[in-house]
């Protein structure tokens, strides 16, 4: 190949097309458990959080209440991957040997917030969240004294095992947050002027991004290191379902989401897939969750 300004704009723009289609068509996990905050600046401050009021019989003026500023301040990260391709092997038209390595580097800039919100969840047990307390914690303070006396309450039952998570994701605020300030994208670095080109013979592609991932709503999830099986699996969502607010008001939670790593895989499929239960009888909880499996749990 010529190395010239229109071969190499039509080299990056192959090489982008390979990125952003490994990109587009890799499989995350992160908007289906985690809210999608748009970040417009170096960090978010989720003052609000855990303080939505809830409804009341409007008799006579209404009644104002103002949110708990709970600080939870969540500062966004950079990220980035860079990779660089020999100019001898673009003049020597050795070029389409590279496509699958952008379209890797595609799959692993979608990939990567899976990679930082399962860790973060997986370390969830001794993480703090917007309460002062761990995220997955046995003594979460609720009430507010004035209508519902401060009760310590659990979502997670502890054990040893393999962790497991049980979600509700069907609202607008999520048990995670998935903070983005810029997006994954393919930049460059191959202008015969450059200083990787000039003095290495180096084309230098590479991508970035600013984001971060934070714990949301801890009544919107359930921890687990017990044995994944029925009992612990109706424990927790009994357990959740009986979560209130601060006016000790329920606050509607009904699970739908299962997670949890290679290690207990078996059994998830088990407690949600089977017609019957290990005795024989039928499985109550055939479809009651959807299933996430991913390695980064394990």
């Amino acid at each position: 190949m010529i190395i010239n300004q229109a071969n190499l704009n039509a080299l990056f723009e192959g090489f982008n097309t390979r990125f952003n289609e490994a990109f587009g068509g890799a499989k995350s996990y992160v908007d289906s458990v985690a809210m999608t905050v748009p970040s417009s600046a170096r960090q978010e401050n989720y003052a609000w959080m855990g303080a939505m009021p809830g409804f009341r019989e409007w008799l006579g003026p209404r009644v104002v209440q103002n949110l708990s500023l709970q600080s939870y301040i969540l500062k966004n990260a950079s990220f980035e991957s860079t990779i660089s391709v020999p100019r001898d092997d673009i003049d020597d038209d050795q070029y389409g040997v590279f496509g699958p390595m952008f379209s890797e580097m595609g799959r692993r800039a979608k990939t990567h917030p899976d990679e930082l919100l399962f860790a973060l969840i997986k370390n969830a047990f001794a993480t703090q969240c917007y309460d002062g307390q761990n995220f997955f914690d046995t003594d979460h303070p609720v009430g507010d004294d004035a209508n519902a006396p401060v009760t310590s309450v659990a979502n997670t039952d502890s054990g040893s095992s393999a962790a497991w998570f049980l979600l509700d994701t069907s609202r607008a605020i999520r048990p995670f947050i998935w903070q983005l300030r810029k997006p994954y994208q393919l930049t460059r670095k191959d202008q015969p002027t450059d200083d990787n080109v000039f003095m290495t013979k180096e084309f230098i592609y590479g991508t970035d991004a600013r984001c971060n991932v934070g714990l949301g709503l801890w009544q919107l999830a359930w921890g687990s290191k017990q044995t994944l099986d029925a009992a612990h699996y109706s424990a927790a969502r009994k357990a959740m379902m009986a979560f209130k607010d601060d006016a000790g008001k329920l606050l509607g939670v009904v699970p739908d989401t299962l997670v949890c790593g290679p290690t207990n895989e078996s059994a998830a499929l088990k407690l949600l897939n089977s017609e019957y239960a290990s005795g024989g009888e039928s499985n109550e909880w055939k479809g009651t969750a959807k299933l996430i499996v991913t390695p980064y749990l394990d």
